[in-house]
C-alpha cells in the first residue's frame, strides 16, 4: 500500500464527484432535505416528535445515501473497465478501496456536518450531550455505509445488483437498530441479530448522546471495526473486472 498512490486515487474520485453535479447534490443536499421533511412532520404535533426520531436518522439517512452512492459508483469503475487499466500500474486493490474510502469520508464528513448543523441550529433538534460527538458519529456511520457500499461492489456484476444488495445489507439492519421496536423489546433471537448488526450501534451513539452525557466510545469503536473490516475483505474479493 502506497500513501501517494491512495491520495491520488482519492483526489481523482473527488475531482469526478465536484463534475458530477446530480451526484454531489444527492450526497451534500439529500439528507438535510429528508431531515428538514421529517422535522416538517412533527412541527405541529405534541410530544417530542422530532427530537425523539431525529438523532435515529441522523445515522440512517447517511448511512444509507453513502452506501447507495459508493456501491453504484465503484462497480462502474469496474464496469467500464477503468479499475483493470489503473491496476495495470503499480497499485494495489487496497489502495484503489482506501483512496476511494477516502474521497468518500470527506464528502461524509461534510455531509454530516451540514446534517447535524441543520437539525441542531436551525430544527432546534434537543441534544443534552456534545453537539461535536453527535457530528463524530454521524461521520463514522457515514463512512461505515461507505465501506459496506465497498464490499458490495465487490460482489455484484451490474449496478442494478449492487442497489439489489441493499435489501440484504441495508434494510434488515434499519429493521432491527432500535428505531421501530427497542432492541431490547425484540424477541431474543431477533435481539442476537441486532447486536451483530453494526447500524445498532451507530444509532445506539446518536441516541445516547442526543438524550446523556454517556460515553459512547465503545459504539463508535464497534462501528469503526465494521468499517475496517468491510474494506479489508472489499481488498480481498475485488476483481478486476466485471464478466
Amino acid at each position: 500500500m502506497s500513501p501517494r498512490i491512495t491520495a491520488a486515487v482519492a483526489l481523482r474520485v473527488l475531482t469526478q464527484l465536484r463534475r458530477d453535479h446530480r451526484t454531489a447534490a444527492m450526497l451534500l443536499v439529500l439528507p438535510t432535505l429528508l431531515m428538514s421533511l421529517l422535522w416538517w412532520m412533527f412541527v405541529d404535533l405534541p410530544g417530542a416528535g422530532f427530537s425523539a426520531l431525529g438523532p435515529a436518522l441522523l445515522a440512517l439517512v447517511p448511512f444509507i445515501v453513502m452506501f447507495l452512492v459508493t456501491s453504484v459508483t465503484t462497480l462502474r469503475e469496474r464496469t467500464s473497465g477503468t479499475l483493470e487499466r489503473l491496476l495495470v500500474m503499480p497499485m494495489g486493490k487496497l489502495d484503489f478501496l482506501l483512496g476511494y474510502l477516502v474521497a468518500f469520508g470527506l464528502v461524509a464528513a461534510l455531509q454530516s456536518a451540514v446534517a447535524v448543523g441543520t437539525c441542531v441550529w436551525l430544527l432546534d433538534l434537543r441534544v443534552v450531550g456534545s453537539a461535536w460527538l453527535l457530528l463524530l458519529v454521524a461521520v463514522v456511520d457515514a463512512v461505515l455505509g461507505t465501506a459496506l457500499g465497498l464490499l458490495v461492489s465487490a460482489f455484484a456484476r451490474t449496478e442494478f445488483q449492487a442497489v439489489q444488495f441493499m435489501p440484504a445489507v441495508v434494510i434488515p439492519q434499519i429493521l432491527l437498530c432500535g428505531l421501530f421496536v427497542a432492541r431490547d423489546q425484540l424477541p431474543r433471537a431477533l435481539e442476537v441479530v441486532s447486536d451483530v448488526l453494526p447500524l445498532s450501534y451507530a444509532v445506539d451513539a446518536m441516541q445516547a448522546v442526543a438524550t446523556s452525557t454517556d460515553p459512547v466510545w465503545g459504539d463508535v469503536g464497534v462501528v469503526a471495526a465494521y468499517a475496517v473490516a468491510a474494506v479489508a475483505l472489499g481488498a480481498l474479493t475485488l476483481r478486476r473486472q466485471t464478466a
